[in-house]
């Protein structure tokens, strides 16, 4: 990045702001610049480039999160019947993105596709009789959806070895296991994708980019318009900035910002800070047997996002293994955040929400307490419940990013944690934020057209339709309904992402 980057001054007032340069930041204003180039937008980062913290490459398990695996988004009802209602949902929002990527790359704002994504089957591995019989079940059902057609199911361990080789090395015949494959799957690296945006917006777009720039508060103007006061992290020097729409996507510290707005929709939300830790392995003999990314079921009383999978990761063009997550506790928001982060976000709006998830949740802090205590020789013993015969010494211990689990206000047992992806926005859709975590930086796409379906609607729907249908083809209709243009819409997007599934 250019020095200019950290020397230029922002303007006092401008049409859009967006805090923070990860890749909803990024995709919003992509979106917004292409549906009107005279828009005047800022992006305020507080580090020194984009995509540091929860986009980074090693801060995510880099899935296009798809549903294809990810057996937390097909539960099974009281009927015994399962229920692939969410898993649709998420399959479609990764469409969404598939889709707009294929615009950017058809349009020559970013180039090498391979760079960001690449294909790798998304499998789902049970153990025992009950786990190989939902795991059928849910193939049943799943296969009978456009979205997921081509999904294979074996419990046949001679077809698992063929597909799993390092997992079945050493197995037991008699074990019980059974597996789905979907080779549609894919490894994303969300941070070079993010960078690759922020280029083209840096070069390409009148958007103007502050890097070591901090907003450090947002308050509301008689006018409705929002005042934030922005540090230059480098030159200590601080300001006043004026915009008619926010967009706050500072991932852990979206929270305490959205908390400085007063907006009313903001009220009994609390953040719970939630790390992770990865095991990882360069060993080339054991990447070379394991290329897929491999999800199985949470341990009792886990939260969903503790999902255990081994997965191959693409990174800058090199191979590694990734085992985990193990869930580590920090009161920092962001991992170059503060220790005070967590202290300091408890008011008086929230604290019944914080006691409340606490309260109906101590199975899960329980949880955290025994994975924080862990050495690594009792991590390396989860792994072995995956590869057999793991070494100690083809590992190695990597710090991933810094999550915050979002608690929202629940009536009945005074607050809740909430495990997705949500957006908050106030009643006159002048300041929105993205709070949460998983399925996250897939579905960018699709969380920020709602933004903009929320804030922007009219436009959206009026003179923005056109450009809209031009960079998402499916917009407005149920990809599931419509099996003909889901199998159209993958054979473009394959194509423009050169995934070779």
């Amino acid at each position: 990045m250019s020095h200019s980057l950290t020397s230029r001054t922002p303007k006092p007032k401008y049409d859009v702001v967006l805090i923070g340069g990860g890749i909803m930041s990024a995709t919003l204003a992509t979106l917004l610049h292409e549906f009107d180039p005279n828009l005047e937008i800022a992006i305020f980062e507080r580090l020194g480039r984009f995509a540091k913290e929860s986009t980074a490459a090693w801060n995510n398990a880099g899935t296009g999160h798809s549903a294809f695996c990810e057996l937390n988004y097909t539960p099974e009802k009281e009927d015994g019947t399962i229920d692939i209602s969410k898993a649709e949902s998420i399959a479609e929002q990764f469409e969404i993105s598939k889709q707009f990527w294929s615009y950017l790359l058809q349009k020559g704002y970013i180039k090498d596709p391979k760079d960001f994504i690449n294909s790798c089957p998304h499998m789902s591995l049970v153990f025992g009789d009950k786990d190989a019989e939902y795991l059928r079940k849910r193939h049943d059902a799943m296969i009978n959806s456009v979205l997921f057609s081509g999904m294979e199911f074996s419990t046949d361990h001679e077809k698992l070895k063929e597909w799993i080789p390092l997992i079945m090395s050493k197995r037991n015949q008699s074990e019980v296991m059974a597996a789905t494959k979907m080779d549609l799957g894919t490894d994303v690296n969300f941070g070079s994708l993010t960078r690759k945006m922020g280029r083209h917006l840096l070069e390409d777009s009148n958007v103007e980019v502050f890097l070591y720039h901090e907003v450090k508060d947002i308050d509301p103007r008689e006018n409705g318009q929002w005042e934030m006061k922005v540090k230059d992290r480098i030159h200590s020097h601080k300001q006043e900035v004026v915009a008619d729409f926010v967009f706050i996507g500072a991932g852990g510290y979206a929270l305490p910002l959205l908390d400085s707005s007063d907006i009313k929709e903001s009220a009994g939300y609390g953040g719970f800070p939630v790390s992770g830790e990865w095991l990882v392995t360069h060993n080339p003999e054991l990447v070379e047997k394991h290329q897929a990314k491999v999800y199985t079921q949470a341990t009792v009383d886990a939260p969903p996002m503790s999902v255990p999978h081994l997965d191959l990761r693409i990174i800058d063009g090199k191979k590694a293994l990734l085992f985990g997550p193990f869930a580590g506790f920090s009161t920092k928001f962001l991992k170059e955040g503060s220790y005070l982060d967590l202290p300091e976000s408890v008011n008086t709006k929230n604290i019944r929400s914080l006691f409340g998830a606490w309260w109906h949740n101590i199975p899960l802090t329980k949880y955290l307490i025994q994975q924080v205590a862990m050495t690594k020789a009792q991590r390396m013993q989860h792994l072995r419940e995956f590869v057999k015969d793991a070494n100690e010494a083809d590992w190695e211990l990597k710090v991933a990013g810094q999550r915050v689990q979002v608690i929202k206000k629940d009536e009945k047992e005074g607050g809740k944690l909430e495990f997705g992806t949500e957006v908050v926005v106030n009643k006159s859709g002048t300041i929105a934020s993205l709070l949460g975590a998983s399925p996250g930086a897939s579905t960018a796409a699709y969380a920020m057209l709602n933004v903009l379906e929320k804030c922007f609607g009219e436009k959206l729907h009026g003179e923005w339709k056109d450009k809209l249908l031009e960079m998402i083809p499916s917009y407005g209709q149920k990809l599931a309904d419509h099996p003909e243009l889901t199998e159209k819409l993958r054979n473009y997007t394959k194509e423009k992402l050169e995934l070779e599934y």
